[in-house]
Parts: structure tokens; C-alpha cells; sequence
């Protein structure tokens, strides 16, 4: 029988920070990249355990699982606490599709007093408080690579990028709070 490569995550190990930011790689997720009709909504959001959010730059959570708006019909779902998303929505007869990204993506989290200025070295949008707050996502960029960001509390963030771009996003983020811690 052939050997099977084990992948080594991606940014295995990694810190970086400043005096008023902490980056650290976020805790391994499952990820779906879902997307549905209306009309399908109120079903997958029963089966995910959670109200998929409708209004843009929201989010649903419930117990170690986070749904993103990123379109009308399209939605990021991550889950931390180690549930089987593909499984949840295998019996759903509604309208959508499911694709499991978790290999794709990389999470990072980017928390501290300084995460606003760290996100704004590279990110165009308005993070404040009033615009940006708790709860709120979007699909943005970040220097040149596009990532999904979503704000889980007042001075905290989680980054999700493609596995490929990690390298560049966290290089870019640790730039960043260096400038924020100064």
C-alpha cells in the first residue's frame, strides 16, 4: 500500500503581534461554502442549528458554529466545534449547494486594542465600531489577496483566507501590527 503524504497545516505555529495586537493562527474549522435560494433558507438554517443570516455584512452563531453572509444567496459556514457540516445537510431537500472548503481555507485571528489599525494597513473598509460591529462580515481584500473578514468581538477579528495567499495575509498582518503597535 502507497504512503500517504500528511499535509502539514498551513502557518503551523506561527505568532506575530505587537504590544497592542496578538495574531495566532486560528484552531482548526471545518468550512462550507454554501449557497441556496430563499426559499431554502429556513430549512438548511434548521439543519445547520443556526439562522442563516439574510441582511448583508451578517453573521449567525450558535455554539461553535458561524454562518457568513457573503451574497444574497451565498454564505461562509465555519464550524470549530467539530460537527460534520456536510453530514448535517446531507438529508436536506431543499434547493443548495454544500462544498466543504476546509481544506482551501485559513483562518486567523487578530485580536487586541490595535486590530482595527493592524486590518487597516491592508483593507480598505471602515472598521470602526459604528460601521463594523460585532457580529459583522464581509468578503473584502487585504493587500492583494481576497479574504473574508469577520469581527467576533469588539477588538477581536477572524481572517479567512485561501490557504494559498496565508502566507502573504499573515506576513501583511504582521507588518501591520508592528505600525499599529508604535
Amino acid at each position: 500500500m502507497a504512503e500517504v503524504a500528511i499535509r502539514k497545516p498551513a502557518l503551523s505555529g506561527l505568532l506575530a503581534g505587537s504590544a497592542t495586537v496578538r495574531l495566532t493562527v486560528a484552531p482548526v474549522a471545518s468550512r462550507l461554502a454554501l449557497r441556496a435560494p430563499a426559499e431554502s433558507v429556513q430549512t438548511l438554517s434548521s439543519a445547520l442549528g443556526l439562522a442563516l443570516p439574510t441582511t448583508p455584512k451578517t453573521s449567525g452563531r450558535s455554539e461553535g458554529r458561524s454562518a457568513l453572509w457573503l451574497g444574497p444567496d451565498e454564505w461562509l459556514v465555519i464550524e470549530e466545534a467539530g460537527a460534520d457540516l456536510p453530514v448535517l445537510l446531507s438529508g436536506v431537500g431543499v434547493l443548495h449547494s454544500a462544498v466543504d472548503v476546509s481544506h482551501r481555507n485559513v483562518g486567523v485571528i487578530v485580536s487586541g486594542p490595535g486590530a482595527e489599525a493592524t486590518l487597516s494597513a491592508g483593507c480598505p473598509q471602515d472598521l470602526s465600531l459604528a460601521v463594523f460591529p460585532v457580529g459583522a462580515c464581509s468578503r473584502t481584500i487585504f493587500g492583494k489577496a481576497e479574504i473574508v473578514l469577520f469581527r467576533t468581538e469588539d477588538d477581536t477579528f477572524r481572517v479567512e483566507c485561501w490557504r494559498s495567499f496565508s502566507d502573504y495575509v499573515f506576513g501583511l498582518l504582521a507588518e501591520g501590527a508592528e505600525d499599529a503597535g508604535h
